[in-house]
């Protein structure tokens, strides 16, 4: 089931073709590093298609740049360079911070200064099928009294809608509601010749004529943030409708914001730029790992809104940390449970059970929240079978497998854990050996010492009646 913007519901989800699923995520305007805003969409949108993937779904996942703007045509000018040299700076810097973020790639990353061919025929189209008109000055705007349903994702009347003030009202639209879908160019502006002159993209045509260039004229799922519902989701489907006659999207996905409570605010607000009250990627990556900031995203469903804060990391670590203290010591257990080990293996019947709960889970609407819990639900049964000495290993095993399973799609449990070649078993195993030496020789300084630096190192050593044993800590 997913949650439906376009109808507000949740609906089973169907693809338009069987076993493969086309996924058009709205990307970032790229004039500055991306910041937290940014990272929750870019999160949630990954695991939605990790997931998808794992139920065995051939996933084409498009994110667009928007590399041709007002905003990065105002920076350029300030710092003294071209805007597709900016641009391209920023590009490369989102493709650092996301690996900051765990992020698989998308399939595609078009840019709207590479797709401009593909955006002129759109709105040639757009012309000859009377939703758009050409102004004196070479512009073309779309006509939004052309169409009976606008703000159908919103669910509001044409007559009752602001202006978002991203387009700048001007004289030569024939409504206030009207948006450009090309813009005639201006001094100092980069552009593209076109049927109407020298002029660039508007804002949201270019996601309309890429989706069509790299899905087709019909897509699976359209994410972003909610904050894209209106006005630039409410124009991409008109765009598009305007030329293929067909619905752009059967699903409407869109993520809560994430918000920041400043001092003297009454309330929060929406994380942002141009509010100037946000946190970049690389420097919360300064304070905080991969896998802590995807947990505190993930332990909160993608629709609902989250508050950002240091203090609320700081929590998301910590109950992190149960989770990966409970996969580090079943990973030691395997590794010392000698191979005659007794006891229940009723464990290995719960296997199955867990992961009906996670895909259960993850099947409502992408309840990453609650398929977290069933984590935790596992981590603390095996522990309590662990401290009872019940579970074998082969129950071991097959519980790190399943972590492993659900971790390939959430990515919130470092699995350079006791995931090596061998190699340090070997060296724990000579220095478990001197360290037995030294205390049969009653050079109990030097093994202390051994067992002390190791611990400084991360790594406890345990003794017990059957010999020392290591843990990660």
């Amino acid at each position: 089931m997913i949650h439906n913007t376009l109808t507000n519901s949740k609906e089973e989800f169907v693809t338009i073709e069987p076993g493969k699923v086309k996924m058009y995520v709205c990307g970032v305007t790229v004039y500055d590093d991306i910041h937290m805003g940014h990272a929750r969409s870019m999160i949630v949108f990954d695991t939605v298609a990790r997931y998808l993937r794992y139920l065995g779904y051939e996933v084409t996942h498009v994110t667009n740049f928007t590399d041709v703007d007002d905003k990065i045509i105002t920076r350029a000018a300030k710092e003294g360079v071209e805007p597709l040299e900016l641009s391209a700076r920023y590009i490369d810097r989102y493709f650092e911070d996301a690996a900051k973020l765990g992020i698989n790639r998308a399939d595609i990353y078009p840019k709207a200064s590479e797709s401009i061919g593909d955006i002129i025929s759109m709105v040639q189209r757009i012309i000859e099928n009377g939703f758009g008109y050409v102004t004196d000055d070479g512009s073309v705007y779309f006509a939004v009294d052309k169409v009976q349903d606008y703000g159908r994702l919103t669910n509001q009347r044409l007559e009752d809608m602001e202006s978002s003030g991203r387009v700048q009202l001007d004289g030569q639209k024939r409504n206030p509601m009207d948006f450009a879908v090309w813009k005639a160019a201006k001094p100092g502006e980069c552009t593209w010749d076109s049927p109407w002159g020298p002029g660039r993209p508007g804002w949201h045509i270019e996601c309309s004529a890429m989706i069509e260039k790299h899905l087709g004229e019909q897509i699976d799922i359209h994410g972003g943030g909610n904050d894209l519902i209106f006005p630039h989701h409410e124009n991409e489907i008109l765009q598009t409708e305007a030329v293929t006659g067909k619905p752009l999207s059967n699903y409407w996905m869109h993520n809560g914001m994430l918000q920041v409570k400043r001092h003297g605010m009454s309330k929060e607000e929406k994380m942002s730029k141009s509010l100037g009250n946000f946190f970049t990627v690389k420097d919360v990556a300064e304070k905080f790992d991969t896998h802590t900031i995807r947990f505190y995203f993930l332990n909160t469903h993608y629709m609902s809104p989250l508050v950002y804060g240091e203090d609320m990391l700081e929590e998301a670590r910590s109950a992190l940390g149960r989770l990966v203290n409970n996969y580090r010591e079943l990973v030691s257990y395997v590794r010392n449970a000698p191979e005659g080990d007794a006891g229940s293996d009723d464990c290995c019947d719960l296997i199955e059970g867990y992961r009906s709960a996670f895909r259960d889970a993850m099947d409502d609407d992408f309840n990453t929240r609650q398929a977290i819990e069933v984590m935790f639900q596992i981590a603390r049964a095996t522990n309590r079978a662990m401290g009872e000495k019940t579970l074998t290993r082969r129950a071991a095993e097959r519980h790190i497998s399943l972590i492993d399973e659900f971790n390939g799609i959430l990515n919130i449990i470092p699995q350079d854990d006791g995931a090596d070649d061998g190699t340090l078993d070997s060296v724990m195993d000579i220095l478990i050996d001197l360290r037995a030496q030294l205390r049969k020789d009653k050079r109990y300084d030097l093994a202390d010492m051994i067992r002390d630096r190791l611990k400084e190192s991360g790594i406890a050593l345990e003794d017990s009646s059957d010999g020392a044993k290591w843990k990660r800590i």
